[in-house]
């Protein structure tokens, strides 16, 4: 895909979120955003990962904390849709190293623009299982971005399996990106160039 990307917009605001959770509180999926979100303020406060040779490093670590709290096997699979039942159960592995090397890639430079936008909370609703966080960030210029997290309880965390801005959906937007490539050219296709972006360290498709 050619320009600004959604993901890399909704990615944004997933940033923003995270990094402004301690703000608020509404319940414990809101708790894990506000963990998150010391972890990874430390991780960009600390001098010595801030170098420009420490990059990788500081990259590295802010992968790690993300990757505690997002479920990319489930987001893998609603965004692969009626062509993850297709795969084998090496393909599936393989794509969601995939999936999870795109969203990181995107997550971790949003992570490094931050710019102290501020958050207010909505209505967070849970049962035992699933849970849903909205919250609304209000940019510099005053302009209010409804940001909705999609949570299940899985092994006692809450992880995310996908995020609603402005009321379009992160997993439903790739599952029209990948639908186009597969049903244009082949699974094999959007594999292929998944890894291209691998390569090249983009976070477009």
């Amino acid at each position: 895909m050619k320009g600004r990307s959604f993901p890399e917009t909704i990615f944004a605001a997933c940033l923003i979120v995270l990094l402004m959770a301690a703000y608020g509180y509404a319940g414990e999926p809101t708790d894990i955003a506000r963990q998150t979100t010391d972890r990874v303020i430390d991780i960009l406060k600390n001098k010595e990962l801030r170098r420009a040779e420490k990059t990788k490093e500081r990259r590295a670590a802010i992968r790690k904390v993300v990757s505690e709290h997002f479920d990319f096997e489930e987001m893998a699979k609603r965004s692969l849709a009626q062509y993850w039942r297709q795969r084998t159960p090496e393909e599936r592995k393989e794509f969601v190293v995939l999936y999870a090397d795109l969203l990181e890639r995107t997550y971790i430079r949003k992570v490094e623009s931050y710019s102290d936008e501020k958050i207010t909370y909505g209505e967070e609703s849970s049962d035992s299982v699933y849970a849903i966080v909205k919250t609304k960030i209000v940019t510099k210029r005053n302009v209010d971005i409804p940001v909705e997290y999609r949570m299940e309880k899985k092994s006692g965390n809450w992880v995310v399996y996908d995020v609603i801005i402005e009321g379009v959906s992160l997993v439903n937007n790739y599952r029209n990106q990948f639908n186009k490539i597969i049903v244009s050219g082949s699974y094999e296709e959007l594999v292929k160039r998944l890894k291209k972006k691998q390569v090249e360290g983009s976070d477009k498709t």
